[in-house]
């Protein structure tokens, strides 16, 4: 295998972009849609631990601060907050059950309040604190927060990877243009099935 293609464990992290319940059944209200990404995903995590690879979930979750902050310009986040929705503790804004972070076992856990999982958090510190430069994106949605995080990422000079099977978007129409069109131009489009070859191969 091509060597640029390879992905070093020791230096590589897989992002679980918001895999909670409430924003799972948003985005994939079908419930078969849902296990199935989710069984996925499940794979894709046990990969990257068994080979020694770092994993990272992303969650979106409020205070009553964070609430207040969300200017009424904000398109994505101002009814939320109007509704006071995905407060941080509570068990739908969780990591789902089936992802749940590993407890002792070198998993990073964000709270994010944008779609990014950089903007909002102390991710990227603590991504280079572990000297991680490579990172496989996951989760949901593909126009949300995999989007933003892909490119605020590539302009931090990470090394880029995106799982078509492991995102998953309620819009067909805009998950298969940012997965052909958009997404190609800052990362390598792979699926779960050649994951643990990539990392095998370094």
């Amino acid at each position: 295998m091509s060597t640029d293609l390879a992905l070093d464990p020791a230096h590589t992290a897989l992002l679980v972009l918001d895999c909670q319940p409430a924003v799972l059944a948003a985005v994939l209200p079908d419930e078969g849609e849902r296990e199935a990404l989710l069984t996925r995903l499940q794979g894709a995590v046990a990969d990257v631990r068994a080979a020694g690879g770092t994993v990272v979930h992303g969650r979106l979750g409020f205070t009553e601060a964070d609430w207040a902050a969300v200017p009424a310009a904000n398109t994505s986040f101002a009814a939320l907050a109007r509704h006071r929705a995905m407060h941080h503790e509570d068990p739908a804004a969780a990591v789902h059950e089936r992802l749940a972070p590993r407890e002792g076992g070198g998993d990073i856990v964000v709270r994010k309040t944008r779609h990014g999982a950089l903007s909002t958090t102390d991710l990227d510190r603590r991504l280079r604190e572990r000297g991680l430069t490579a990172l496989v994106v996951a989760g949901v949605s593909t126009g949300g927060a995999v989007l933003s995080t892909v490119l605020d990422a590539a302009d931090r000079d990470y090394r880029l990877h995106v799982l078509s099977d492991g995102v998953a978007d309620p819009d067909p129409d805009v998950h298969d243009v940012l997965l052909r069109h958009v997404l190609p131009t800052r990362a390598r489009i792979i699926d779960t099935t050649a994951l643990p070859a990539l990392l095998r191969a370094a």
